[in-house]
């Protein structure tokens, strides 16, 4: 042992010194950032949409006017000569000694020639020169210009303090707990004070509490089991059922608090607003309820920098009890990991331990016939989505009557087909129920209508058969015996993943999209209890968007619901739905890189504002005197340019907020210009943006 209490390692028999063993691996990632109850204290406020209410301090809604430098110094400089001029002429009486008038008033005669009166004239002149000073000191703006030299001059906010912060153990801390003391559940509290004092306590555990309490409030009969699961279980108390107080990984910034993600800063430049440069960007529920449609081309971040970290901030509101969440993106899309969801559900992948409900939950034929009708040829042309719904709801109505089910794919399949074998068995299975004459009227109208001219049969036939292959046997199980998942479950506070097989089956992906898009649109509207904020989240929309898909995604903000939809180029959407789509969105944003193209359209969305233009005209001076035109020509001869004078013309104009040209060429790379709206109808002007881990 070394004198340091260190042991001596030694070399062995060979001569080699052993590797000192390596320390065990932590359990956890080391925490960084402030403590919760320094995070809880900090004040939040906000002044339009999308700002970061952590800490922000509002600015001011003009930029203050700024004199330049070299304009304050001549004038600073001229203000000291004028004032040194004026006491010149002072002191050596050139204007007489009307100003010594105050201090002959107000001294006695019999000071004259006495230290007191020495004294009083130097303090009268003591004060005119202060006087002077002061009276040219702002002639001269000089306290400006000090403050401009010393760097101590700098934008002040329309509150240059921030607001005040509760005091630690005050009786407005929140780490007290002070709601559930004036309750009077002050065992409750302390218990969770303790908690979050000993570190046991983290944000998603405080959020989730409080959203528990705040069910109590509303249902005062839950008290007691609330201030039981609290005394027993602590910050554990009312936990998800899932059992996770956190999410393995956070790969951004998030407030619960305020339910924000901060997805960037806004840019300290001309193009944006003064009240909104330099100020942090984030999303929340009360925007993200009018749904977020994005556009940028492969490699501009929209996963990375605005999908993951969405989603991110959506799955840890689930943990805390506030909303449900489902990323739907192609196998292999970054994000987050398994973990970090409730169910996972990998279609056409034999070891997903989860299903896809292709009928949505629905027990209603006709509910179930026209989601169905909507995915299979909402996006062929010439098709009435209608009509595909009435021939489909003529198939599931009979067949549910009969097996008490919706069929399977390839039941699906045999009976658009018209398959002898599988219609006669389901004539046979409603024949032996002699009630069931409307569902056999269903079949006669959808065996008359097959081979009819504009039936929709084939087209569903062949749509069906996109799903009916070996790689997704197994998949859409009807009969019970999986484990499928639906969206009726967006009641509950649930984190889902859908991964689609985009590689290898890009048609089928696609069509499960529109699928899982009009489901949402339809569970959302569904929803008895709308307390939880339902979210959609397509890292790639392409070919998903029909036209009543869109109307269903207008009506979202008024079920408490969104979606977030990422294209690479408005190109993947039909011409006829582009407008509509930018008109159904209540976000917008376009990454760098877009198109004049697509940036057409988000110019047309933005619209236009009045600004000021200032157009200076320079027109050359031509003397009429021999001296001034000698002076002039040595001027030119001296400088290179001739003698000129500025005419200056101001005016009020209406221009394109963004023109498609900025938008395709003056947005930088890992910028964004972004606009948001939110559900209570406060807009924010487009904003550029440098999203979050850009340099």
């Amino acid at each position: 042992m070394d004198t340091d209490g260190t042991r001596e390692t030694r070399p062995d028999r060979t001569g080699h010194i052993p590797r000192p063993a390596a320390p065990p691996k932590p359990s956890h990632a080391p925490t960084s950032g402030p403590t919760l109850g320094d995070w809880l204290r900090v004040p939040r406020s906000s002044d339009g949409p999308g700002v970061w209410t952590y800490g922000h301090v509002p600015r001011a809604a003009e930029e203050p006017e700024v004199t330049p430098t070299r304009q304050l110094v001549s004038g600073a400089l001229i203000a000291l000569l004028a004032g040194l001029l004026l006491w010149s002429l002072l002191w050596n009486g050139y204007l007489g000694g009307f100003w010594l008038w105050p201090l002959y008033m107000f001294t006695p005669d019999s000071w004259a020639g006495t230290l007191p009166s020495v004294v009083a004239s130097y303090v009268w002149y003591s004060i005119v020169a202060i006087l002077l000073t002061v009276g040219f000191g702002r002639l001269g703006r000089w306290p400006e210009l000090v403050g401009r030299l010393l760097r101590s001059r700098a934008v002040r906010p329309l509150h240059s303090a921030e607001p005040d912060r509760p005091e630690p153990g005050g009786e407005g801390d929140p780490v007290r707990w002070p709601q559930l003391r004036g309750a009077g559940l002050v065992e409750a509290a302390d218990r969770l004070e303790g908690e979050a004092g000993g570190g046991r306590m983290n944000d998603v555990d405080y959020t989730r509490i409080r959203r528990a309490w705040d069910s109590v409030r509303v249902d005062p009969s839950r008290m007691r089991a609330f201030a039981d699961a609290v005394r027993d279980k602590g910050a554990g108390a009312c936990v998800h059922p899932s059992g996770d107080r956190d999410l393995p990984v956070r790969a951004a910034r998030h407030d619960l608090l305020a339910r924000q993600v901060l997805l960037g800063t806004v840019e300290d430049g001309v193009r944006n607003p003064y009240a909104r440069r330099g100020t942090s960007l984030a999303l929340d529920p009360d925007v993200l309820g009018t749904s977020l449609l994005a556009v940028g081309p492969s490699g501009t971040g929209k996963t990375q920098r605005l999908v993951r970290p969405v989603v991110e901030s959506l799955a840890l509101q689930a943990l805390a009890g506030q909303a449900a969440v489902v990323a739907v993106g192609a196998a292999g899309a970054q994000l987050g990991p398994d973990a970090a969801y409730d169910v996972v559900v990998r279609i056409g992948d034999p070891a997903s331990v989860y299903d896809l409900d292709l009928y949505g939950g629905a027990t209603d034929p006709d509910e179930a016939a026209t989601l169905l009708a909507e995915a299979f040829v909402g996006d062929v042309p010439g098709i009435d989505v209608r009509r595909a719904a009435t021939a489909l709801a003529q198939l599931l109505g009979p067949f549910r009557t009969a097996y008490g089910r919706f069929p399977a794919v390839p039941e699906l399949r045999e009976l658009l087909d018209q398959v002898p074998a599988a219609f006669d068995a389901l004539r046979r299975e409603l024949a032996a129920d002699g009630a069931q004459h409307a569902m056999l009227r269903e079949l006669d109208a959808r065996t008359r209508q097959h081979g009819a001219h504009g039936d929709p049969g084939p087209a569903l036939a062949d749509r069906v058969a996109l799903l009916d292959r070996p790689a997704f046997a197994g998949f859409f199980d009807t009969t019970g015996q999986g484990r499928p998942f639906s969206l009726r479950a967006l009641e509950h506070p649930i984190r889902v993943r859908v991964d689609l097989p985009e590689r290898g089956h890009a048609d089928a992906s696609r069509m499960l999209a529109r699928l899982l898009l009009a489901q949402f649109n339809a569970a959302a509207a569904a929803r008895a209890d709308r307390s939880l904020f339902a979210f959609l989240a397509f890292d790639d929309a392409s070919h998903t968007l029909t036209a009543e898909t869109v109307r269903g995604v207008q009506r979202l903000r008024s079920a408490h619901a969104g979606v977030l939809l990422t294209l690479r180029s408005l190109d993947d959407v039909p011409e006829a739905l582009r407008t509509p789509l930018l008109g159904a969105v209540g976000c917008r944003m376009a990454f760098s890189g877009v198109t004049t193209w697509d940036g057409k359209r988000f110019a047309e969305a933005w619209g236009t504002e009045w600004v000021e233009t200032r157009d200076v005209t320079h027109r050359t001076v031509f003397a009429d005197q021999p001296l001034t035109r000698a002076i002039h020509a040595f001027r030119k001869l001296v400088t290179g340019k001739a003698v000129t004078t500025d005419a200056v013309t101001v005016r009020q104009v209406e221009r394109e907020r963004w023109s498609a040209s900025d938008l395709a060429h003056a947005v930088p790379p890992g910028h964004a210009v972004l606009s948001l709206t939110s559900v209570k109808g406060e807009r924010a002007a487009p904003l550029l943006v440098r999203l979050a881990g850009t340099a």
